[in-house]
Protein backbone atom coordinates (compact mmCIF):
# COMPACT_ATOMS: atom_id res chain seq x y z
CA UNK A 1 0.00 0.00 0.00
CA UNK A 2 2.99 2.28 -0.95
CA UNK A 3 3.77 4.61 -3.89
CA UNK A 4 7.36 5.42 -4.13
CA UNK A 5 8.61 7.25 -6.50
CA UNK A 6 12.66 7.10 -6.92
CA UNK A 7 14.38 6.68 -10.50
CA UNK A 8 16.95 4.97 -8.97
CA UNK A 9 18.43 3.36 -11.71
CA UNK A 10 19.18 5.38 -14.56
CA UNK A 11 20.35 7.95 -12.62
CA UNK A 12 23.28 6.03 -10.54
CA UNK A 13 24.61 3.64 -12.56
CA UNK A 14 26.96 4.23 -15.72
CA UNK A 15 30.24 3.43 -15.92
CA UNK A 16 32.77 0.25 -14.95
CA UNK A 17 35.62 0.27 -12.93
CA UNK A 18 38.32 -1.49 -13.79
CA UNK A 19 41.56 -3.27 -12.94
CA UNK A 20 42.55 -3.44 -9.68
CA UNK A 21 39.90 -1.26 -8.12
CA UNK A 22 37.74 -4.65 -8.64
CA UNK A 23 34.87 -5.41 -10.62
CA UNK A 24 31.26 -3.73 -11.15
CA UNK A 25 28.41 -6.26 -10.94
CA UNK A 26 24.83 -5.58 -11.14
CA UNK A 27 21.91 -7.49 -10.52
CA UNK A 28 17.89 -7.24 -11.03
CA UNK A 29 15.48 -9.18 -10.04
CA UNK A 30 11.64 -9.59 -8.79
CA UNK A 31 10.68 -9.53 -4.51
CA UNK A 32 8.10 -8.18 -2.52
CA UNK A 33 5.53 -7.79 -5.12
CA UNK A 34 7.72 -5.47 -7.08
CA UNK A 35 11.62 -5.16 -8.50
CA UNK A 36 14.76 -4.77 -6.86
CA UNK A 37 18.33 -3.57 -8.59
CA UNK A 38 21.25 -4.41 -6.99
CA UNK A 39 24.92 -2.66 -7.85
CA UNK A 40 28.22 -3.80 -6.34
CA UNK A 41 31.36 -1.64 -7.29
CA UNK A 42 34.70 -2.69 -6.55
CA UNK A 43 33.79 -6.09 -5.67
CA UNK A 44 37.04 -8.10 -4.49
CA UNK A 45 38.91 -10.55 -7.18
CA UNK A 46 38.02 -13.64 -5.23
CA UNK A 47 34.48 -13.11 -5.22
CA UNK A 48 32.18 -14.26 -8.16
CA UNK A 49 29.10 -12.51 -9.94
CA UNK A 50 27.26 -15.69 -8.91
CA UNK A 51 28.21 -15.99 -5.35
CA UNK A 52 26.68 -12.51 -5.05
CA UNK A 53 23.72 -13.19 -6.91
CA UNK A 54 22.93 -16.07 -4.88
CA UNK A 55 23.58 -14.13 -1.63
CA UNK A 56 20.97 -11.62 -2.66
CA UNK A 57 17.70 -14.23 -3.80
CA UNK A 58 18.80 -16.39 -0.93
CA UNK A 59 18.37 -12.81 1.74
CA UNK A 60 15.34 -11.72 0.07
CA UNK A 61 13.93 -15.42 0.39
CA UNK A 62 14.05 -15.51 3.92
CA UNK A 63 13.08 -12.00 4.27
CA UNK A 64 10.22 -12.77 2.49
CA UNK A 65 9.76 -16.30 4.74
CA UNK A 66 9.58 -14.00 7.97
CA UNK A 67 7.48 -10.69 7.07
CA UNK A 68 5.69 -11.41 3.94
CA UNK A 69 1.56 -10.81 4.45
CA UNK A 70 1.10 -12.49 1.12
CA UNK A 71 2.97 -15.74 2.28
CA UNK A 72 0.39 -17.58 4.13
CA UNK A 73 3.55 -19.80 5.43
CA UNK A 74 5.53 -16.88 6.66
CA UNK A 75 6.45 -16.27 10.02
CA UNK A 76 4.39 -12.68 10.29
CA UNK A 77 1.26 -14.91 8.57
CA UNK A 78 1.16 -17.44 11.19
CA UNK A 79 1.73 -14.89 14.37
CA UNK A 80 -1.76 -13.58 12.99
CA UNK A 81 -3.07 -16.51 12.21
CA UNK A 82 -2.60 -17.45 16.00
CA UNK A 83 -5.86 -16.62 18.68
CA UNK A 84 -4.20 -16.85 21.59
CA UNK A 85 -2.62 -13.87 23.22
CA UNK A 86 0.31 -15.75 25.13
CA UNK A 87 4.28 -14.12 24.20
CA UNK A 88 5.39 -16.27 21.42
CA UNK A 89 9.01 -16.75 19.96
CA UNK A 90 10.11 -14.88 17.17
CA UNK A 91 13.00 -14.78 14.83
CA UNK A 92 15.72 -11.83 15.60
CA UNK A 93 14.77 -10.94 12.07
CA UNK A 94 11.30 -10.11 12.79
CA UNK A 95 12.21 -8.71 16.45
CA UNK A 96 14.39 -6.15 15.08
CA UNK A 97 12.00 -4.63 12.58
CA UNK A 98 9.10 -4.71 15.21
CA UNK A 99 11.24 -2.81 17.64
CA UNK A 100 12.14 -0.54 14.62
CA UNK A 101 8.21 0.32 14.02
CA UNK A 102 7.62 0.61 17.43
CA UNK A 103 10.23 3.30 17.45
CA UNK A 104 8.77 5.06 14.88
CA UNK A 105 5.28 4.79 16.13
CA UNK A 106 5.87 6.39 19.36
CA UNK A 107 8.15 9.10 17.53
CA UNK A 108 5.40 9.87 14.81
CA UNK A 109 2.55 10.12 17.53
CA UNK A 110 0.09 6.64 16.80
CA UNK A 111 0.53 7.54 13.07
CA UNK A 112 2.61 4.85 12.01
CA UNK A 113 0.79 1.41 12.66
CA UNK A 114 1.60 -2.02 11.53
CA UNK A 115 -2.19 -3.18 12.94
CA UNK A 116 -3.65 -0.83 9.78
CA UNK A 117 -4.88 -4.19 8.13
CA UNK A 118 -8.23 -4.14 8.90
CA UNK A 119 -8.75 -0.18 7.78
CA UNK A 120 -7.10 -0.96 4.65
CA UNK A 121 -9.26 -3.76 4.11
CA UNK A 122 -12.54 -1.70 5.28
CA UNK A 123 -11.42 1.08 2.60
CA UNK A 124 -10.80 -1.76 -0.40
CA UNK A 125 -7.92 -0.43 -1.45
CA UNK A 126 -6.62 -2.42 -3.95
CA UNK A 127 -9.57 -4.04 -4.81
CA UNK A 128 -12.38 -1.43 -4.21
CA UNK A 129 -14.23 -0.58 -7.42
CA UNK A 130 -15.97 2.77 -8.81
CA UNK A 131 -19.67 3.26 -6.49
CA UNK A 132 -18.83 0.84 -3.51
CA UNK A 133 -20.20 2.33 -0.54
CA UNK A 134 -17.97 4.41 1.59
CA UNK A 135 -17.18 2.83 5.09
CA UNK A 136 -19.90 4.38 7.44
CA UNK A 137 -19.13 5.85 10.82
CA UNK A 138 -20.01 2.78 12.49
CA UNK A 139 -17.88 0.48 10.58
CA UNK A 140 -14.52 2.41 10.96
CA UNK A 141 -15.29 2.34 14.62
CA UNK A 142 -15.63 -1.33 14.71
CA UNK A 143 -12.31 -1.45 12.61
CA UNK A 144 -10.52 0.43 14.82
CA UNK A 145 -10.97 -1.71 18.30
CA UNK A 146 -8.76 -3.83 16.35
CA UNK A 147 -5.94 -0.98 15.56
CA UNK A 148 -3.43 -0.08 18.17
CA UNK A 149 -0.26 -1.09 17.64
CA UNK A 150 0.82 0.25 21.33
CA UNK A 151 -1.92 -1.15 22.83
CA UNK A 152 -2.32 -4.30 20.84
CA UNK A 153 1.02 -6.05 19.97
CA UNK A 154 3.40 -6.01 22.79
CA UNK A 155 7.48 -6.78 22.64
CA UNK A 156 9.58 -8.14 24.73
CA UNK A 157 13.04 -9.03 23.57
CA UNK A 158 12.77 -11.90 21.26
CA UNK A 159 8.91 -12.64 21.84
CA UNK A 160 5.80 -10.81 20.87
CA UNK A 161 2.29 -11.13 22.00
CA UNK A 162 -1.24 -10.03 21.35
CA UNK A 163 -3.33 -8.41 23.38
CA UNK A 164 -6.30 -8.68 21.32
CA UNK A 165 -6.87 -11.88 19.49
CA UNK A 166 -8.27 -10.15 16.50
CA UNK A 167 -5.28 -7.95 15.76
CA UNK A 168 -2.83 -8.61 12.79
CA UNK A 169 0.85 -7.32 11.73
CA UNK A 170 1.59 -6.18 8.43
CA UNK A 171 4.70 -5.09 7.74
CA UNK A 172 4.53 -3.81 4.07
CA UNK A 173 5.65 0.14 5.10
CA UNK A 174 9.04 -1.23 6.66
CA UNK A 175 9.73 -4.40 4.99
CA UNK A 176 11.04 -3.30 1.79
CA UNK A 177 13.50 -1.03 3.70
CA UNK A 178 14.88 -4.20 5.89
CA UNK A 179 15.31 -5.61 3.24
CA UNK A 180 17.59 -3.48 1.37
CA UNK A 181 19.45 -3.71 4.39
CA UNK A 182 19.77 -7.00 4.82
CA UNK A 183 21.16 -7.40 1.25
CA UNK A 184 23.59 -4.55 1.89
CA UNK A 185 24.82 -6.53 5.19
CA UNK A 186 25.00 -9.63 2.84
CA UNK A 187 27.14 -7.56 0.01
CA UNK A 188 29.52 -6.35 3.18
CA UNK A 189 29.70 -10.00 4.16
CA UNK A 190 31.63 -9.84 0.49
CA UNK A 191 33.71 -7.25 1.56
CA UNK A 192 32.05 -4.96 -0.65
CA UNK A 193 31.86 -1.33 0.18
CA UNK A 194 30.60 0.59 -2.11
CA UNK A 195 26.61 -0.54 -3.26
CA UNK A 196 23.09 0.49 -4.31
CA UNK A 197 20.41 -1.70 -3.23
CA UNK A 198 16.87 -0.66 -4.07
CA UNK A 199 13.60 -2.52 -3.43
CA UNK A 200 10.61 -1.02 -5.28
CA UNK A 201 11.69 2.68 -5.16
CA UNK A 202 13.22 2.27 -1.42
CA UNK A 203 16.63 1.86 -1.09
CA UNK A 204 20.28 2.04 0.41
CA UNK A 205 23.34 3.21 -0.31
CA UNK A 206 27.47 2.79 0.56
CA UNK A 207 30.22 4.59 -0.42
CA UNK A 208 30.90 5.55 -3.83
CA UNK A 209 29.73 4.56 -7.43
CA UNK A 210 31.81 3.40 -10.39
CA UNK A 211 32.66 6.57 -11.63
CA UNK A 212 33.81 7.66 -7.87
CA UNK A 213 30.88 9.74 -6.80
CA UNK A 214 28.23 9.58 -4.43
CA UNK A 215 24.70 8.00 -6.03
CA UNK A 216 23.11 10.27 -7.52
CA UNK A 217 18.76 9.67 -7.06
CA UNK A 218 16.37 11.34 -8.58
CA UNK A 219 13.13 12.06 -7.05
CA UNK A 220 9.90 11.76 -9.44
CA UNK A 221 8.35 15.06 -9.35
CA UNK A 222 4.40 14.32 -8.58
CA UNK A 223 1.76 14.15 -10.70
CA UNK A 224 4.40 14.19 -13.73
CA UNK A 225 4.88 13.03 -16.70
CA UNK A 226 7.15 9.69 -16.65
CA UNK A 227 10.57 10.27 -15.22
CA UNK A 228 9.88 13.67 -14.88
CA UNK A 229 12.38 14.51 -11.80
CA UNK A 230 11.66 17.07 -9.07
CA UNK A 231 15.55 16.88 -8.00
CA UNK A 232 18.53 15.00 -7.83
CA UNK A 233 20.21 13.95 -4.71
CA UNK A 234 23.79 12.59 -3.72
CA UNK A 235 23.35 10.11 -1.56
CA UNK A 236 26.00 7.75 0.40
CA UNK A 237 25.67 5.51 3.50
CA UNK A 238 22.31 6.36 3.83
CA UNK A 239 18.97 4.56 3.64
CA UNK A 240 16.22 6.52 1.19
CA UNK A 241 12.65 6.45 0.58
CA UNK A 242 9.84 8.11 -0.71
CA UNK A 243 6.13 7.79 -0.30
CA UNK A 244 3.01 9.78 -1.71
CA UNK A 245 -0.59 9.74 -2.22
CA UNK A 246 -0.66 10.64 -5.82
CA UNK A 247 -0.93 6.99 -7.59
CA UNK A 248 -3.10 5.16 -5.47
CA UNK A 249 -6.62 6.50 -4.80
CA UNK A 250 -10.05 6.75 -5.69
CA UNK A 251 -12.70 9.24 -6.48
CA UNK A 252 -16.51 9.15 -6.08
CA UNK A 253 -18.88 11.57 -5.47
CA UNK A 254 -16.36 14.53 -5.84
CA UNK A 255 -14.15 13.61 -3.19
CA UNK A 256 -10.84 12.00 -3.60
CA UNK A 257 -9.78 9.35 -1.18
CA UNK A 258 -6.23 8.12 -0.67
CA UNK A 259 -4.71 5.13 0.48
CA UNK A 260 -2.69 6.62 2.85
CA UNK A 261 -5.36 6.29 6.38
CA UNK A 262 -4.54 7.72 9.54
CA UNK A 263 -4.22 4.86 11.92
CA UNK A 264 -6.13 7.50 14.61
CA UNK A 265 -8.90 8.54 13.28
CA UNK A 266 -9.75 5.55 10.24
CA UNK A 267 -9.90 7.74 7.24
CA UNK A 268 -7.68 8.72 4.62
CA UNK A 269 -5.87 11.77 5.30
CA UNK A 270 -7.09 14.71 3.88
CA UNK A 271 -4.39 16.85 3.91
CA UNK A 272 -3.07 18.69 0.96
CA UNK A 273 1.19 16.66 0.96
CA UNK A 274 0.93 14.50 -1.41
CA UNK A 275 4.72 13.23 -1.27
CA UNK A 276 7.34 12.83 1.26
CA UNK A 277 11.14 11.98 0.92
CA UNK A 278 12.83 10.77 3.58
CA UNK A 279 16.64 10.18 4.67
CA UNK A 280 17.89 7.88 7.08
CA UNK A 281 20.53 6.23 8.61
CA UNK A 282 19.21 2.64 7.18
CA UNK A 283 16.74 1.73 4.31
CA UNK A 284 14.40 0.54 6.86
CA UNK A 285 14.19 3.63 8.88
CA UNK A 286 13.66 5.27 5.72
CA UNK A 287 10.59 3.14 4.70
CA UNK A 288 8.81 3.58 7.97
CA UNK A 289 9.60 7.24 8.38
CA UNK A 290 8.38 7.83 4.69
CA UNK A 291 4.82 6.48 5.64
CA UNK A 292 4.68 8.35 9.09
CA UNK A 293 5.80 11.58 7.61
CA UNK A 294 3.33 11.28 4.60
CA UNK A 295 0.11 10.36 7.12
CA UNK A 296 1.05 13.09 9.45
CA UNK A 297 1.61 16.08 6.56
CA UNK A 298 3.95 18.55 6.22
CA UNK A 299 2.73 21.00 9.33
CA UNK A 300 2.64 18.19 11.95
CA UNK A 301 5.33 16.16 10.01
CA UNK A 302 7.90 18.99 10.29
CA UNK A 303 7.25 19.37 13.84
CA UNK A 304 8.37 16.48 14.29
CA UNK A 305 11.55 16.23 12.23
CA UNK A 306 12.53 19.21 13.21
CA UNK A 307 12.13 17.73 17.19
CA UNK A 308 14.01 14.68 16.20
CA UNK A 309 16.48 15.97 13.43
CA UNK A 310 15.15 14.34 10.91
CA UNK A 311 15.80 14.64 7.25
CA UNK A 312 12.79 15.08 5.21
CA UNK A 313 11.26 16.67 2.20
CA UNK A 314 7.94 17.50 1.31
CA UNK A 315 6.07 18.21 -1.23
CA UNK A 316 2.16 19.37 -0.77
CA UNK A 317 -0.82 20.74 -3.19
CA UNK A 318 -0.90 24.52 -3.32
CA UNK A 319 -4.11 26.25 -2.20
CA UNK A 320 -6.17 27.64 -5.39
CA UNK A 321 -5.09 31.22 -5.07
CA UNK A 322 -1.19 30.29 -4.68
CA UNK A 323 -0.89 30.88 -8.34
CA UNK A 324 1.43 27.62 -8.10
CA UNK A 325 1.37 23.72 -8.10
CA UNK A 326 3.12 22.86 -5.08
CA UNK A 327 4.70 24.14 -2.15
CA UNK A 328 7.78 22.59 -0.90
CA UNK A 329 9.68 22.13 2.52
CA UNK A 330 13.03 20.63 3.28
CA UNK A 331 13.75 20.08 7.22
CA UNK A 332 17.26 21.24 8.21
CA UNK A 333 18.59 17.78 8.51
CA UNK A 334 17.77 17.18 5.00
CA UNK A 335 19.04 20.54 3.79
CA UNK A 336 22.19 19.76 5.50
CA UNK A 337 22.71 16.71 3.96
CA UNK A 338 21.39 17.65 0.53
CA UNK A 339 23.88 20.41 0.20
CA UNK A 340 26.74 18.23 1.60
CA UNK A 341 29.56 17.53 -1.25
Amino acid sequence: MRALFFLPVGLALSGCFSGDEGETYRFSGETMGTTYHVTAVGVPDEVTETEIALAIEETLAAVNASMSNWDKESEVSRFNGMASTEPVAISAEFAHVMAAADKVHALSEGKFDVTLFPLIELWGFGAKKPGDPIPSDAEIAAALTHVGQADLVALDGETLAKRDPEVSVNLSAIAKGYGNDAVAQALRGFGIENYLVEIGGDLVSAGRNDEGEKWKIGIETPEGKANSVEMVLPVSDLGMATSGDYRNFFEQDGVRYSHIIDPTTGRPVTHRTTSVTILAEDGMMADALATAMMVLGAEEGMRIAEANDLAVFFISRAESEAGQDYVKAASPAFEKLRDAE
